[in-house]
């Protein structure tokens, strides 16, 4: 892939640049396979650059990421609230390197009627967000298009989406619900499972749409291939950049954790493609 444009790179600067603690909610267009591998694997590569780093299972789903990592036991946030645990008792650290977490494992659209409770646990999301440099959110927009925390709509928010023609179609509809609920707001985009050029153009093609017809500006988070060492990883339950360090996804999976990381009192680094 080419480098960035200089405006690109800075749009990219002011998306990242905002104070600690940094949230990140992730809504994707995929499977929870490929959302949750994606997640796992940039939070491991996250890790590996000193970050700090908390993925936070904000789904609900049975199969969500805190069961996928063998986490599911620990307390919620939402008990937290409730204060029927400790949030000491809501964070495991795993051996690859970042901690999990669970919001809750209920109907939160029920629960958050109540708003002494809604706002218990908002409370309890931003002390647990301030222990970490980077809280990854595995999230997906509620019924009425929005977020169950208001510190998750005010963060930074990155669509994941592939190059097939149906997931596209889904990331851009999510973003234009997203922006009629949350009001005029950038979002990243992250391309996973196609090629630099196909990523590339998709971004392009997204980017053109949603400026010209929803008024949005979208930036490139960047991309992460097709790679069968990728789905070999999944299945040995490991991050890729451990068990198959030299494939292509690893090397994407660490240029995508250095536009995260912070470097020279907070500015993100922006590598240049390979």
């Amino acid at each position: 892939m080419a480098s960035f444009p200089s405006d690109q790179a800075e749009g990219l600067r002011r998306m990242l640049a905002g104070p600690k603690p940094r949230i990140v909610s992730v809504v994707s267009a995929l499977g929870a396979d490929e959302k949750a591998a994606t997640l796992i694997n940039l939070a491991a590569s996250l890790a590996r650059t000193g970050s700090d780093v908390l993925l936070l299972d904000a789904c609900g789903a049975a199969n969500g990421l805190a069961q996928r990592l063998g986490a599911a036991r620990a307390a919620t946030l939402m008990q937290v609230a409730r204060q029927e645990r400790g949030l000491n008792e809501v964070v495991q650290m795993l051996p690859q390197g970042f901690a999990v977490a669970t919001l809750a494992r209920e109907n939160l659209h029920r629960a958050l009627q109540d708003v002494d409770a809604a706002r218990r646990l908002a409370n309890a999301f931003g002390v647990l967000a301030s222990q970490s440099d980077i809280m990854l959110v595995d999230a997906e927009p509620d019924a009425d298009d929005g977020f169950p925390i208001p510190a998750m709509q005010r963060g930074e928010i990155v669509v994941q989406v592939s190059c097939s023609g149906s997931s596209i179609t889904s990331a851009y509809a999510i973003i234009k619900r997203l922006s009629a609920r949350l009001g005029r707001r950038p979002f990243g985009v992250l391309v996973t499972g196609a090629s630099p050029t196909e990523a590339r153009q998709i971004y392009e093609n997204m980017a053109q749409a949603a400026s010209r017809y929803l008024a949005v500006q979208l930036t490139s988070i960047g991309s992460v291939p097709a790679d069968a060492d990728l789905r070999r990883a999944t299945q040995l339950g490991r991050p890729v950049i451990d068990a198959f360090p030299m494939a292509g996804a690893s090397v994407a999976f660490r240029q995508l954790a250095g536009r995260f990381a912070r470097i020279d009192g907070g500015v993100a680094r922006i590598p240049e493609y390979a």
